[in-house]
């Protein structure tokens, strides 16, 4: 090679150096939803610390509706550079292709695991003149009515609702499920006795149960949440068969470079190591929770295979 050539590579590379090496000057969070809502404090509460680990403004930007549709898509078409992620639960990203016959996004296709960033497990609250002291007696007064206890769900196809179906699966109790649009409705229903139950995200029902307005009655998980100690699990009553998490997550645009997705994974992990936002976030009632995004992956194939067979199952339809 002439040296006439060697400068002209050596230029050609330079010139595409800048746009290689290229960082975004912000992250953006995407949030499949309102703004305080659980999801949004929670992207909210991890901004800060993740700009500081990533060295950029991290800004939360929210596009709700379509269940999660519209900011799959907003993320799914921004560049793979690291500067846009979205951030969902476990509804968008692991249900949704099993309720609708069209989505304008695919997980597989679309998207590529970031980190997990916190669980959310479901909680069985009622209101509180109801007589049941837990779980086992709610389940018992069920199968004594001669007509099936009403339950309310934040929607159809919604983690309230498919906790509702395995509650009904696993113990034989009597109920019948009342979609609301949202948790809040659902609640103030609860509270005003024209429903019997209701499962919720913890964050959602703390507040309700520390003001003395909800009695909970039992924990859909494996163990008892740190925010309710005294809290039975269903498990611990005698019911099993109810396994529930409304995680929250973080997904890159799917060509993003390994190496990309590798550095936010990381930024993540270290974010919730930080024991400010740790506390903050316990003290909302989630629990913080990484991963690498194998293992993000892992859980999101997993509950999309395990909410796809209860839906089809049980024939649920999206309204």
């Amino acid at each position: 090679m002439t040296i006439q050539r060697i400068l002209l590579a050596a230029a050609f590379a330079m010139a595409l150096a800048p746009a290689v090496h290229a960082q975004p000057k912000t992250t953006r969070i995407v949030v499949s939803f309102t703004s305080g809502g659980p999801v949004d404090s929670v992207a909210r509460i991890l901004s800060e610390q993740l700009g500081k680990e990533l060295g950029r403004t991290v800004i939360v930007d929210n596009k709700p509706g379509a269940n999660g549709a519209i900011g799959a898509v907003d993320v799914m078409k921004s560049a793979p550079d690291g500067g846009t992620l979205w951030f969902t639960s476990v509804g968008a990203a692991a249900i949704n292709s099993s309720l609708y016959e069209k989505l304008p996004y695919d997980m597989q296709r679309d998207f590529a695991p970031v980190s997990l960033v916190v669980n959310n497990v479901e909680l069985l609250v009622t209101q509180q003149s109801n007589p049941a002291k837990d779980a086992a007696d709610f389940v018992a007064a069920t199968k004594k009515r001669v007509e099936a206890t009403p339950m309310g769900s934040s929607g159809t196809g919604s983690i309230p609702h498919l906790a509702i179906e395995q509650l009904a699966d696993s113990s034989g109790a009597r109920l019948l499920h009342v979609p609301y649009k949202g948790a809040a409705p659902a609640i103030t229903d609860l509270m005003g006795g024209q429903i019997g139950g209701f499962f919720g995200d913890v964050p959602g029902l703390l507040g309700h149960l520390q003001g003395g307005r909800l009695k909970a009655l039992g924990v859909a998980s494996s163990k008892r949440h740190p925010s309710l100690p005294d809290v039975k699990t269903l498990e611990e009553q005698g019911i099993r068969g109810v396994d529930t998490n409304n995680w929250y997550a973080l997904f890159a645009p799917a060509k993003t470079p390994p190496e990309i997705v590798e550095a936010l994974s990381k930024a993540v992990h270290n974010t919730l190591a930080n024991p400010g936002v740790r506390e903050k976030l316990l003290k909302m009632g989630t629990e913080p929770a990484g991963s690498t995004p194998q293992e993000l992956a892992t859980i999101q194939k997993r509950d999309t295979e395990k909410w796809a067979k209860l839906i089809h199952t049980k024939n649920i339809k999206a309204e």
